[in-house]
């Protein structure tokens, strides 16, 4: 079993190894022998059949032709039977009439036996030209013919087989009465019979009484080989004699006698075998020529078949290693070819999402850098806008008592209008990561811009032409204007730039109602009413590489040290953090057009005077105000300028010391003014709990940048916002607004 396994697992191994076409090709070459051999042993079949037909058909055609010999002769011998009994009849059945016959030189050479009979059936006188038959073979037989009444029949004796007619004659002929007795006359059936038998029959004969040879075409030797294999009667057989094959037919001369004379007629199988042997050596031929041309026919056909399958594989395998430009070959309308193209379908798929999440991880990187920066930016801004509130409101206090024509007061201004460019580079820096607290207004955009015209005029150069299309009834909107401001010089001095040798800076206003069909080519902007602003430029335009990154943070077609990559990025903040959206239709050399919506509002546009804030202050020694914030330093400064405007005033450093200061006090605190960013408790959570014990409380919030948190945002959404760093009017305007409105102001995040 040992051996057995182990060749088993080395042919299993050995297929394991093989190549598909080499499979493919011994697979075909199996199949084209095992059809070529199948058929060729169909064809021999039918041959060895149709020579084995073709002897039978010989061997019934010889015997045919003896049949109608042995009538022949049949014929000759009754003719020759009637003269001899009329010549004994003239005798009176005299002994000499055999002898007188016989010296006849009419004799034919084919009557070998003349024998005379009296009526009782003794012979009287018997003759013969060749072999004899004894007198008592002789007597025996006669007296079998007599007794059969046969008119013909085949006699035997020493070996000698005689071809016989019995004739009776009768003293009156026409009434055949008073039989006179009987002649006989007969053939012999020799090897010279047999032989002229043979060559008309084209077989070898033998003719056979019992299991004795009369008479053979074959040697003697041959014969008795014969008369020792076939001593039962039969019909046919095939034999071996003298190294040869005969096909053996007989027939039954006498077939009611016992023993009986028959004659075998021989086929030779000689010239069948050698046609056979021939058409095996042609069968062979033609087998190894059906097999090696079908080998090379097979051979095209699974390399036609098999390079395309191999250059499927060598495409997966180049896919696997990220090699998607890999040449594959489909050529025809096949299955393959079918398959092939399916396959280089599936890998330009397979490269297209490859390049779409290379796409989204770099989205992702730069988003969880831009989150990273953001985080980094608001911890930055928190502190950063505490120390700008400190230094902003201390400016304005020493400018409250400091004389205009005190030498300090201008370094009192200095200081003023440096705080106030450090808190515009603060919120700059929170735009594009939309963490600045958003203070919106209802307002018209015509007249931000008209504001904004001459400013604008100063920001571009001399050969770039202006031109303001603003549109008549335009909507309102509600947005912060310090921001949309903003946003609008960011895209004039990027349009300034894309125009180096000058051009045309467009910007238009219009009322735009967003339906199915403009959603559909703008997919980012839902339906609905909006104010369009857009900012159009004559200049180098972009590709669609370029368009697709413009308003990535830090991304910028311009030369290093001319550009942060800012500037499109904070656009895009400002305008999705207002709930607007923008699109950029641009194409190389023919231009750029930024297009920002901005929802329409119906609400009207208020203004506040500092009369109104005065008038509101008048009753503030009514109002007790909780100043809580964790920046000694900030919560100082607040507690000042409340004190100063009639307020009083409570303080708290976080919000645990908040909650029991209003615990304490109950209703008696009107306001709570809080810092959002606070440890232990942030403003947002003390706002909550507070509110649930006083919901008429008041809270104004302040901040250096608004964190983007639902439940903040919601919560936040009914409340007064006070964006650090802020000026005392500022302050007051918040509290006082807080104070004695019935709805505060709504907050934008």
């Amino acid at each position: 079993m040992l051996p057995l396994r182990t060749i088993s697992d080395v042919l299993r191994r050995v297929h394991e190894n093989l190549r598909l076409r080499t499979k493919l090709l011994l697979s075909f070459l199996l199949l084209t022998t095992s059809l070529t051999c199948a058929v060729l042993l169909v064809v021999r079949h039918n041959s060895q059949a149709q020579a084995q037909l073709q002897i039978e058909r010989g061997a019934r055609s010889a015997i045919s032709t003896f049949h109608f010999i042995q009538r022949q002769q049949a014929k000759v011998l009754s003719h020759k039977a009637e003269l001899l009994a009329s010549l004994a009849l003239m005798r009176d059945g005299d002994v000499t009439t055999i002898e007188d016959a016989s010296k006849d030189p009419w004799q034919p050479e084919d009557c070998n036996l003349l024998l005379l009979a009296d009526k009782q059936g003794r012979i009287l006188a018997m003759h013969f030209s060749g072999s004899a038959i004894s007198p008592a073979d002789a007597q025996e037989m006669l007296t079998r013919s007599v007794n059969r009444r046969e008119n013909s029949s085949w006699w035997f004796g020493n070996r000698n087989l005689y071809q016989v007619v019995l004739q009776a004659f009768y003293e009156d002929p026409a009434s055949k009465k008073n039989l006179g007795g009987y002649v006989v006359v007969g053939k012999l059936m020799d090897n010279h019979v047999a032989s002229d038998l043979g060559k008309i029959t084209a077989s070898d004969v033998i003719f056979r009484y019992g299991n004795e040879v009369a008479a053979s075409t074959l040697p003697t030797l041959e014969g008795r080989e014969l008369s020792g294999e076939i001593r039962e009667p039969f019909n046919s057989a095939r034999v071996h004699l003298a190294g040869q094959d005969y096909y053996a037919s007989s027939v039954e001369l006498t077939p009611n006698a016992q023993p009986g004379a028959n004659l075998i007629v021989l086929e030779s199988y000689g010239e069948a075998a050698a046609y056979l042997e021939k058409l095996n050596h042609l069968l062979l031929a033609l087998g190894l020529v059906a097999i090696l041309a079908g080998s090379v026919l097979i051979f095209l056909m699974s390399a036609a078949m098999t390079r395309p399958l191999f250059s499927l594989v060598e495409g997966v395998q180049a896919l696997e290693r990220g090699d998607f430009t890999y040449p594959l070959e489909a050529g025809g309308n096949d299955e393959l070819s079918k398959l092939i193209r399916a396959f280089a379908g599936m890998r330009s798929t397979l490269r297209t999402n490859q390049e779409q999440r290379e796409q989204l991880e770099g989205q992702l990187r730069q988003a969880l850098k831009m989150e990273a920066l953001g985080r980094l930016a608001g911890g930055v801004a928190h502190d950063f806008n505490n120390l700008l509130t400190v230094v902003a409101g201390h400016s304005d206090l020493l400018m409250d008592r400091v004389k205009p024509d005190n030498a300090l007061y201008n370094s009192c201004q200095q200081i003023r209008k440096t705080a106030d460019r450090a808190a515009a580079l603060t919120r700059q820096l929170l735009a594009f990561s939309r963490k600045q607290v958003l203070q919106p207004k209802v307002l018209g955009l015509n007249d931000l811009i008209a504001d904004m015209g001459k400013l604008l005029r100063r920001l571009i150069r001399e050969d770039i032409e202006l031109n303001l299309q603003l549109g008549d009834s335009l909507g309102r909107v509600k947005v912060d204007p310090g921001q949309i401001e903003q946003a609008l010089l960011n895209l004039t001095v990027n349009a300034s730039d894309a125009m180096p040798t000058g051009g045309r800076l467009s910007i238009e206003t219009q009322n735009i109602v967003v339906d199915g069909s403009v959603a559909e080519i703008h997919l980012s902007v839902p339906p609905g009413e909006y104010v369009l602003l857009s900012v159009t430029d004559t200049g180098q335009g972009m590709d669609a590489a370029t368009k697709s990154r413009i308003f990535e943070p830090f991304f910028t077609t311009k030369e290093p040290g001319k550009g942060t990559g800012l500037g499109l990025a904070t656009v895009y903040g400002v305008v999705r953090q207002s709930g607007g959206f923008i699109s950029v239709d641009s194409e190389p050399g023919k231009g750029t057009k930024f297009d920002l919506y901005l929802p329409k509002t119906p609400e009207l546009a208020n203004e506040s005077s500092a009369g109104e804030v005065k008038r509101l202050a008048s009753g503030n020694r009514r109002h007790t105000v909780l100043v809580v914030e964790d920046e000694k330093d900030v919560r100082d400064l607040a507690c000042e300028f409340l004190t100063a405007a009639g307020y009083s005033v409570l303080t708290a450093q976080d919000g645990m010391e908040a909650l029991d200061t209003v615990e304490r006090l109950g209703s008696a605190v009107h306001l709570v003014l809080t810092d959002v960013v606070m440890p232990r408790m942030r403003g947002t959570e003390l706002g909550i709990r507070l509110k649930s014990r006083l919901p008429n409380l008041r809270i104004v919030y302040m901040t250096g940048y608004f964190e983007q948190v639902k439940s903040n945002s919601e919560f936040l959404a009914g409340e007064s916002l006070l964006q650090k760093p802020f000026s005392r009017e500022e302050m007051l305007h918040q509290v006082c607004n807080a104070l004695h409105s019935r709805h505060a102001p709504a907050l934008s995040s």
